[in-house]
């Protein structure tokens, strides 16, 4: 019988599969990210010498040393980098699996939560999801993942590496399913002492003002404020920007910068620092937040749960915009 080099590989391969269980997909994610052995067996709840153990069975599955020795600590080689994502991908998708095949009861649910949201939202609004989630569905766990510039949204929706995204757009993605949440009006915040509180001012005199703004998510982006300010060829005179939304407030306490933003958001900050809302001499449109999310967890039952608990939350905060 002639050799079959497809079949043997085939048998080869099937053979090393049989190998491999859940069980030992999530070690070595675990000991991949956290790039220590000592910290993988805190994270699993397992002794040391059986996590050692299952990486020892890892190496010789992969033909790789998978961690090594760089300085005091462990990195991973490059062929183990490679395996972060995919591992990450298994271990979602079984508990998809196996959650949704149980119907999601967040009673005894397990689930890992993952949200990404940006803190130009309500400041109180993540707090009291967490609160929410862990008071109904006490052994799930959450994450919460930054919009950033370094964020691609589309691609973590895509991967399961978030579940939602949550955030304000103009016109969000078509490709996307898509929640209402939240509609606000754009005003600005100002430190008490700033000369426009006592003056007023025109649209000219605010596009001349010092104006704050946060790092675009991403390079080329603008922002719905500037988008809109472009829209209408104007061009406001932002002399500083800061990645970090939540301590913008303060520096407008503290100078003569100007925050353009929501009014819900500008609200929580009045009593606690010295600032004051003024109504922007431009107008705007309505500020518009959404949820987003891909449609690989449309269905999903313990996704859905989720969905609702942040329409709930966001309905909570809410308060109409002045008549």
């Amino acid at each position: 019988m002639p050799y079959d080099r497809n079949a043997r590989s085939g048998m080869r391969d099937a053979t090393l599969f049989d190998k491999i269980d859940l069980h030992l997909i999530r070690v070595l994610h675990t000991v991949l990210t956290e790039r220590s052995v000592s910290r993988a067996a805190i994270r699993l709840g397992m002794h040391q010498p059986a996590v050692s153990a299952a990486l020892k069975r890892l190496r010789d599955l992969s033909g790789d040393p998978l961690l090594v020795r760089s300085g005091a600590g462990m990195v991973p080689t490059d062929a183990a980098l490679r395996m972060i994502e995919p591992s990450a991908s298994i271990l979602r998708a079984a508990e998809v699996l196996f959650t949704d095949a149980r119907g999601f009861d967040p009673d005894t649910a397990t689930h890992t939560f993952r949200v990404a949201a940006s803190d130009y939202l309500d400041p109180l609004f993540l707090p009291r999801l967490v609160s929410q989630i862990k008071a109904q569905a006490p052994q799930c766990q959450i994450e919460i993942h930054p919009l950033t510039a370094a964020s691609d949204y589309h691609a973590q929706l895509a991967q399961g590496a978030v579940d939602v995204v949550i955030g304000n757009w103009l016109q969000p993605p078509d490709d996307l399913h898509q929640s209402q949440l939240v509609i606000d009006q754009v005003v600005c915040l100002v430190a008490n002492d700033h000369p426009a509180v006592r003056r007023g001012w025109t649209p000219e005199s605010w596009l001349e003002s010092e104006h704050v703004a946060p790092t675009p998510l991403h390079p080329g982006a603008r922002g719905v404020i500037d988008d809109h300010l472009d829209s209408l060829g104007l061009r406001r005179r932002i002399t500083a920007r800061c990645p970090h939304f939540g301590l913008i407030p303060a520096m407008v306490a503290s100078s003569l910068l100007v925050l353009t933003t929501g009014r819900q958001y500008c609200e929580r900050f009045v009593d606690r620092l010295p600032v004051k809302i003024l109504e922007c001499p431009i107008p705007f449109p309505q500020l518009m937040y959404y949820q987003l999310w891909h449609e690989r967890s449309h269905a999903s039952a313990s996704a859905r749960w989720l969905r609702e608990r942040v329409k709930a939350v966001a309905a909570g905060l809410a308060k109409p915009p002045p008549a």
